[in-house]
């Protein structure tokens, strides 16, 4: 009887693995935001469907409102910590530096614009990003960049009169900004409210997500409505936990992840808008800027531009997402 036990438990050793036994796959994301918007719901809901069409092989685990800045989540990133990240376009440029291109000064003007843009730079940016170690899942909208300041600000030299705080991270903007005749103040994103209070600074240009974050638009009260620049992020994971996953589940969980970029395309400009109507509930007065105004705006920056592409934008990039978008207005 023993003799044969072990003849039966040597047998089973040679077996298949049952389908329960077969490995697990964890994906862990970081992403900067709160659970509680657009970006939070699709994620969660991008986690189920991958759970569902893998039965249960990929799972993707998020970690919201993490408060590591991006290089530092990269890092983790790289160091396989974590799998996956949702990156903004300063988070982004740490990878491939012309991606920063996408968020020059009133280059990019409406969301119109910026699909045009990104259609046309996107397939090179990619793969500029999967050389890199990395795998793009998909794109999204976060917002536009607006002023926000104590001041109405209508005309660039309403702004150059007031002392425009920046993030330290962003050295690009503030040299562009600085190039233009602004008052640059590098200051810590977490510090923005307590400098605004305290008169260090008199604005900032951020996204209507941030400042409301931040409570920005408790102390600087104005905001004009013209668009500076179009905030971008990105999912994207790490070539080693992409390899990890099951060759047989890759183009379904491609195909989600589009899903999710749609249905961001649909529900960030929606927010964004929602936000602001509660921030003018609470007493933000928005500097509605004429079109002639838009022009005074836009004449400034291309005063400096040469200076500013190669030194700080890609100039191909640039060259090419301009010549596409003045075809596009006819020379408005």
């Amino acid at each position: 009887m023993k003799k044969l036990l072990i003849c039966l438990f040597c047998a089973a050793l040679l077996l298949p693995a049952p389908a329960f036994a077969q490995r697990r796959t964890v994906i862990k994301l970081a992403a900067l935001v709160p659970e509680n918007t657009p970006w939070g719901a699709v994620l969660n809901r991008m986690a189920s469907d991958w759970y569902e069409v893998t039965n249960g092989e990929v799972e993707l685990v998020i970690y919201y409102n993490v408060k590591s800045n991006e290089a530092d989540v990269l890092r983790q990133l790289n160091l396989n910590q974590i799998q996956a990240a949702m990156l903004s376009t300063f988070g982004l440029k740490l990878i491939r530096p012309e991606i920063m291109t996408l968020s020059c000064p009133f280059l990019i003007r409406n969301n119109e614009e910026l699909d045009l843009a990104l259609n046309a730079v996107r397939p090179e940016i990619e793969r500029g990003i999967n050389g890199r170690g990395y795998f793009t899942l998909a794109w999204s909208k976060v917002g536009w960049v607006r002023f926000f300041s104590k001041s109405p600000v209508f005309v660039p030299d309403d702004l150059k009169r007031q002392k425009l705080g920046t993030s330290e991270t962003e050295p690009e903007l503030m040299d562009a900004f600085r190039a233009m005749g602004y008052q640059m103040v590098p200051v810590a994103l977490n510090q923005i409210l307590v400098d605004l209070s305290g008169g260090k600074i008199d604005a900032v240009y951020q996204s209507p997500v941030t400042a409301g974050s931040l409570q920005i638009f408790g102390r600087a009260k104005n905001m004009a409505s013209i668009q500076v620049a179009p905030f971008m992020g990105a999912i994207i994971m790490n070539q080693r936990a992409w390899r990890s996953v099951p060759d047989r589940y890759k183009d379904k969980l491609i195909e989600i992840a589009k899903k999710v970029e749609a249905e961001l395309d649909q529900s960030v400009p929606a927010f964004e808008a929602s936000l602001l109507r509660d921030y003018m509930d609470y007493g933000l007065v928005v500097n509605e800027v004429s079109p002639e105004q838009a022009q005074l705006w836009y004449a400034d920056v291309n005063r400096i531009m040469p200076s500013l592409v190669n030194s700080i934008f890609d100039k191909n990039m640039y060259d090419r997402i301009d010549a596409l978008l003045r075809t596009h207005r006819g020379g408005r």
